[in-house]
């Protein structure tokens, strides 16, 4: 008679888009419980991004396991395949014991994140696992916050571009959304700037790299930095509101 294995849970926890302080509560206590934390890292030399964001709310613990798993930062899946199916299975070898494990996440777990691929594999490996998801706040909503910039109001429309996969859309986006909010823009400035000028709408668009931690840099003009590397954490934010909300026309004599 086969014995259904009884598996630990996995979390996915997000540690928010890079301030310590933007952490939730939940995430604290999560991070803070679990005896296993896996912690994604996009290069085998440089120190991981989502750990040095959580590592000042986690508590000094012996017993917990701090599990690094290398994500190389590419798109070629003969090299994607075979790194996350070995991460996964040191993930799997704690689950198997019945350990808890947390996988931290920049941003928000569910918005173009590393963890989805996990969440995608759990259940056929590991089957009748228990997951859950503990949301953060995003660098979608962190970022126009810092810019003072609503993402949305009354009628108006978002949409959210990972420029690394190219611009082609973003013409007809333009026409069809208020705030575009355009993530990890750093090798398609040039380029990006190009469209604006075409749609004339450069003034429209502010660059923001690695926004809220004390590294953030905000550039209103950002053709001034076309000739630059730009960084991998960087957005840009085109806001175009043409449908303002039902405030916008009422008169100061209404008042």
């Amino acid at each position: 008679m086969n014995v259904k294995t009884k598996y630990g849970k996995l979390y996915g926890v997000g540690v928010g888009p890079g301030a310590t302080d933007l952490i939730t509560l939940r995430a604290v206590n999560v991070l803070n419980t679990v005896p296993v934390l896996a912690i994604p890292k996009s290069s085998e030399s440089l120190p991981s991004f989502s750990w040095r964001v959580c590592s000042p709310v986690v508590q000094e613990n012996e017993t917990q396991e701090k599990l690094f798993l290398h994500f190389p930062m590419t798109k070629d899946p003969n090299i994607l395949i075979p790194a996350w199916d070995k991460a996964f299975k040191e993930i799997g070898l704690r689950l198997e014991k019945g350990l808890d494990v947390a996988f931290i996440t920049q941003g928000d777990p569910s918005v173009y994140s590393s963890w989805s691929y996990l969440l995608d594999e759990a259940p056929e490996r590991w089957p009748g696992i228990e997951i859950e998801i503990v949301p953060a706040v995003s660098s979608i909503t962190a970022i126009p916050a810092s810019l003072l910039t609503p993402l949305a109001d009354g009628r108006e429309r978002f949409c959210v571009l990972p420029a690394t996969y190219g611009l082609e859309d973003l013409e007809k986006l333009i026409q069809d959304f208020d705030t575009i909010v355009l993530t990890k823009v750093g090798q398609v400035v040039p380029e990006l700037i190009r469209i604006l000028k075409e749609q004339n709408i450069l003034e429209n668009a502010t660059y923001v790299s690695y926004g809220t931690t004390d590294r953030q840099r905000i550039v209103k003009d950002i053709e001034s930095i076309k000739n630059e590397t730009c960084d991998y954490f960087s957005m840009v934010v085109i806001s175009i509101r043409k449908r303002k909300g039902v405030l916008r026309g009422i008169s100061d004599d209404s008042e």
